[in-house]
């Protein structure tokens, strides 16, 4: 297994092979429309030599490891037009069960077909384990149409819990930084009203990553709203998440924690995947790293063991 996983961060091409030939016609089928055209099962080979045959699509199942919620109507409507004037071009794969089949990828096609009034469509069967077609329905989405945070976090989320795979493994098998995979997870521990933001759009990752750096539950809702309401970048939340958590240090003092020191923050934190807090001045403090859960603690030694290895 350890193989494959390594194979699946180089993406879907390295897994399925080159399948985007065009599926051709069988000869002599007279169909009044392109779509529902097919080939003897026999015939017809995607380009590393695997054969090609026509399912029926009431046959076919969804991949219950999908991790999109929702299609959007639009873009399924848009392909469907495509798929009634050239047909199916790219197989879809497939995995037999015990009640027909289910879909390893091609989702998207598959809806848009069965919008095509398709009977069959083309399709490759692969023999997948569980934990690879979790994984590879998180990558096909990646790959042809992107899934929002909110998605990809539960997805992630899903697959360390189910399989006991480290963020790190899983960044590799899915061909993502591990920092990225622990933020992406981290939003799901937001407030719901945030995380309906996320899902919407109208917040992005780097959003919630620099109000996750905003320790008061109540002052990051705050700021949520205020960034969505007005429009505000990345870096414009950053520096609103840095004053926010603005405190003195120190009986009487007035001093408080620099922009730049909190910038410094949130770029590490973004960095590592680690909530990092940097305590003290130019000349003496500290620098913390904190974890939610055993997992988070295990990553921060981890990390801290190849750094001493890199610096040796």
């Amino acid at each position: 297994m350890a193989g494959k996983k390594q194979a699946l961060g180089r993406g879907l091409d390295a897994l399925f092979g080159d399948v985007d030939a065009k599926v051709p016609a069988r000869a002599g089928t007279e169909n009044k429309n392109k779509a529902e055209k097919v080939i003897d099962p026999g015939e017809a080979l995607d380009t590393t030599g695997n054969k090609i045959l026509f399912i029926d699509i009431d046959d076919i199942k969804p991949n219950s490891m999908q991790p999109r919620q929702a299609f959007n109507p639009d873009t399924i409507e848009e392909l469907a037009d495509s798929i009634k004037t050239y047909g199916v071009i790219q197989p879809i794969i497939l995995q037999k069960t015990t009640k027909g089949f289910e879909l390893v990828a091609g989702e998207r096609r598959w809806r848009a077909a069965r919008k095509a009034g398709l009977k069959e469509v083309p399709a490759i069967i692969r023999e997948v384990t569980e934990e690879e077609n979790a994984l590879f329905a998180i990558i096909e989405n990646m790959q042809r149409e992107d899934l929002n945070t909110i998605e990809e976090a539960t997805a992630y989320h899903s697959i360390i819990q189910k399989y006991g795979m480290t963020q790190e493994g899983l960044a590799k098998a899915v061909g993502k930084s591990r920092p990225h995979v622990a933020n992406t997870i981290r939003t799901l521990g937001m407030q719901s009203e945030i995380v309906d933001f996320i899902r919407q759009g109208d917040l992005t990752l780097g959003h919630a990553n620099a109000l996750g750096a905003v320790k008061d539950t109540g002052t990051q809702l705050l700021l949520a709203k205020k960034i969505v309401k007005n429009g505000l970048s990345v870096r414009e939340a950053e520096r609103l998440a840095a004053q926010a958590e603005k405190k003195p240090t120190g009986k009487g003092a007035r001093s408080a924690k620099s922009v730049e020191i909190r910038t410094v923050e949130q770029e590490l934190t973004s960095a590592t995947g680690v909530r990092v807090r940097i305590n003290g001045n130019g000349n003496k403090g500290r620098v913390e790293l904190g974890y939610t859960d055993r997992q988070g603690l295990e990553e921060i030694i981890d990390l801290l063991r190849k750094a001493g290895a890199g610096g040796k």
